[in-house]
Order: C-alpha cells, then sequence, then structure tokens
C-alpha cells in the first residue's frame, strides 16, 4: 500500500511573484500552502510508506542523528543500498 501526499508546484518569478501549479484542482479551495523541495517530498513519502509497511531494515540501529545531517540521509542509518531505494522509487 503507497501513501501518496497530495502536492502541486509553487513556481516564483524573477520578480517574486508566486503562482500555484495544480492541474488537478487538489488545492482549489485551500487558502494557505507549505513548499517543500522536490526531493525532500519524495523522501518523506518515502519514509512514511516504510512506517505504514513496518519496512525499516535497522530500525534499532540509528543510534545517533544529528539535525545538520539532511533528511535523505535516514535511509543510510536505516539499512537501505541505493538499489533499496531505486526498488522503493519504483513503486510510486
Amino acid at each position: 500500500m503507497a501513501y501518496k501526499i497530495d502536492n502541486a508546484i509553487i513556481k516564483k518569478d524573477k520578480k517574486g511573484k508566486i503562482t500555484l501549479i495544480d492541474p488537478s484542482n487538489v488545492f482549489d479551495n485551500e487558502d494557505a500552502f507549505v513548499a517543500i523541495k522536490s526531493d525532500d517530498l519524495i523522501t518523506i513519502q518515502l519514509l512514511i510508506n516504510g512506517i505504514l509497511n513496518n519496512d525499516f531494515k535497522k530500525w534499532r540501529e540509528i543510534k545517533s542523528y544529528s539535525n545538520d545531517e539532511s533528511l535523505k540521509t535516514l535511509f543510510v542509518h536505516l539499512g537501505y543500498s541505493k538499489e533499496d531505494v531505486a526498488t522503493l522509487l519504483k513503486e510510486f
């Protein structure tokens, strides 16, 4: 079971004007939005799916994690290889 976070693109032009690109009109009646980098959004979706599937390879192996580290390094701490992450991405 894959979990998908509703998302759209927020585009900012050189003058600072922000445009919402939402072809499916998911956010048609929303007043406020949060901007998240695309790769962080994908990482969050993969982590949520890992939690839902209880699929972490080395959950107890995370002994230390610094707030200075990228969210993406959690996959390394959880024991995933590049091939494992590629397989997870194919599920989308």
